[in-house]
């Protein structure tokens, strides 16, 4: 069996959903894994918290065991925290550059995170930019931004106004599953 391993933060793991092993996105795919026929395991390797600092940190552990699909979904957190995104940008390139090292043939998505279009300014630019070019330098499909149609819809998040809820994470696998699928 093939291992697709889903590695990010909180929106990866399914933070504050009430059963995150079946509603969150990377088990959704799972779900569209077997209803396909397709020989693959989803690995949730979301880490509530992480940015792509203690991302990188933690990377080794995931790599361990095989990889053949490699799903990489961090940023947000250093967004939060008011990070460079010059570094989130090195650190997120430091992970694809160990995973392909370790793995010569495993295949990339990579699942961006946004500002929104009116937060201005100069590191709100390359923020939005960073995940664009990651993706053209290293030749690998991208989703530009997850929580696309998710974000800032009240009832699609938790009280926290960042979290999805389930139906949330729904339409997340949705989107997620047309980008990953050509890579299986």
């Amino acid at each position: 069996m093939k291992r697709i391993v889903f590695f990010g933060d909180s929106l990866t793991a399914g933070y504050g959903l009430h059963k995150p092993e079946e509603q969150s996105f990377p088990a959704l795919i799972q779900r569209e894994l077997d209803a396909a026929g397709l020989d693959y395991r989803a690995v949730n390797a979301g880490v509530s918290g992480d940015t792509s600092a203690s991302g990188l940190s933690r990377l080794s552990y995931w790599l361990s065991g095989p990889v053949d699909v490699f799903v990489l979904a961090l940023g947000a957190n250093d967004l939060i925290r008011g990070l460079a995104p010059s570094g989130t940008q090195r650190n997120l390139q430091a992970i694809i550059d160990q995973v392909k090292a370790r793995f010569p043939l495993v295949k990339f998505l990579l699942l961006g995170m946004q500002l929104p279009l009116w937060v201005p300014g100069q590191r709100a630019a390359e923020f939005r930019q960073l995940y664009r070019d990651l993706a053209a330098e290293n030749e690998m499909p991208l989703l530009p931004f997850l929580l696309d149609g998710v974000a800032g819809i009240k009832h699609l998040n938790m009280h926290d106004g960042v979290h999805p809820l389930a139906e949330g994470y729904q339409i997340i696998a949705r989107r997620v599953w047309p980008v990953l699928q050509p890579l299986l």
